[in-house]
């Protein structure tokens, strides 16, 4: 019997349902079937820690969630993280393009998707050491997308992190070739630097996963579709769509590579993913919220910008309320994914999708 999986969304949005049917064979995203479905979302704020996992057989497990110090995993990987990037960028000729390359790669950031990547590697009974050249890729082309992102024909902002945006100080030229600098780089990294104890097979695998998140039926089918719906009137589905491609997919794939790197069987990576999908949604429904509730101080980035713009958001189009409903379903179901894991690898999961969730910048 095939397990099938769910991400209901609000109202009248989409239901995204994968099934796991061949054990050797992943399920593209193109071929993931989107049935419309009316839901409930329930309110964020209960969104809290659950006394215990639900079992592999559905039955209740009484060991409850094992105690987890959140902020001091978050210090330690991005400590590690850190430092791997600064080893994979180093300061060389042309001095120009990798400054501009490491100025916006070194900016900060709480480096979610990168460790994202290495909780999923550790989940499935990998190491850390596996994923940390997928974790350095996907955190490269997560700042590629900022830099470009933030260019004058796009969202034209001058601030990110809390200090100028790259075009901002090296100028539009450099910024885009940076950009392309740590596109490439983040393929050429993956492939070069990842463990020779990891099959081609699997190396390949993430590869492509990755590839994916970025190209037309990734972050810039996500991109294009919104560049193209500003200032105009589009549906929940719509808006859904932008944000599964631009935001949602990014995470996805740095979740499943870090599955896919660490050993995950098939299973395991389809319940990554849909857990990877359902925080990926929960990212952007929260930053719309927050776009609308906090200041450029307390965001370290121009707030209240999609207002001006007349940008379709989540408050814009159901309400800020069930805006915040429909982050702690999410919140839910990405949980609900993780009872299929051992309660102690997937604390980490756990605690990145209630940081996501509660976050505020």
């Amino acid at each position: 019997m095939a397990f099938s999986a769910i991400i209901p969304s609000h109202k009248t949005s989409s239901l995204i349902k994968i099934s796991i049917e061949d054990p050797m064979k992943l399920t593209p995203f193109s071929q993931i079937n989107l049935v419309p479905r009316k839901i409930q979302a329930s309110q964020i704020a209960n969104a809290s820690l659950p006394q215990a996992f639900v079992s592999k057989d559905g039955m209740s497990n009484s060991d409850p969630l094992p105690a987890f110090n959140f902020e001091e995993y978050m210090a330690d990987k991005g400590q590690r993280v850190n430092k791997a990037l600064i080893k994979a960028v180093p300061l060389k000729h042309p001095m120009q393009i990798h400054e501009a390359m490491r100025y916006s790669l070194l900016a900060g950031g709480k480096r979610v998707r990168p460790i994202l990547c290495i909780a999923a590697c550790e989940l499935v009974g990998g190491e850390e050491t596996l994923a940390m050249p997928v974790a350095c890729a996907v955190e490269m082309i997560h700042t590629m997308s900022l830099i470009h992102d933030d260019l004058p024909c796009m969202d034209n902002d001058d601030l990110r992190r809390g200090k100028p945006t790259n075009h901002k100080v090296f100028g539009e030229e450099t910024a885009i070739l940076a950009g392309d600098a740590l596109l490439s780089l983040a393929f050429e990294h993956l492939a070069s630097k990842t463990t020779e104890n990891i099959s081609p097979d699997r190396v390949v695998r993430a590869i492509a996963e990755l590839g994916s998140a970025v190209g037309s039926e990734g972050l810039v089918g996500g991109q294009i579709v919104d560049l193209a719906s500003e200032g105009k009137e589009i549906s929940l589905n719509e808006l859904e769509y932008i944000h599964l491609h631009k935001t949602a997919k990014l995470l996805e794939a740095s979740v499943v590579c870090g599955a896919i790197i660490g050993g995950g069987n098939d299973g395991d990576v389809v319940r990554v993913r849909n857990y990877a999908r359902s925080i990926g949604l929960l990212f952007q429904v929260v930053d719309d919220i927050l776009d609308v509730t906090k200041s450029s101080e307390e965001l370290g980035k121009t707030a209240g910008k999609d207002l001006v713009s007349n940008k379709a958001t989540y408050p814009k189009l159901i309400g800020l309320d069930n805006a915040k409903k429909f982050a702690g379903e999410l919140m839910t179901q990405a949980v609900e994914e993780l009872a299929y894991f051992d309660p102690a690898r997937a604390a980490p999961l756990y605690h990145l999708a209630k940081f996501i969730c509660d976050r505020d910048n």
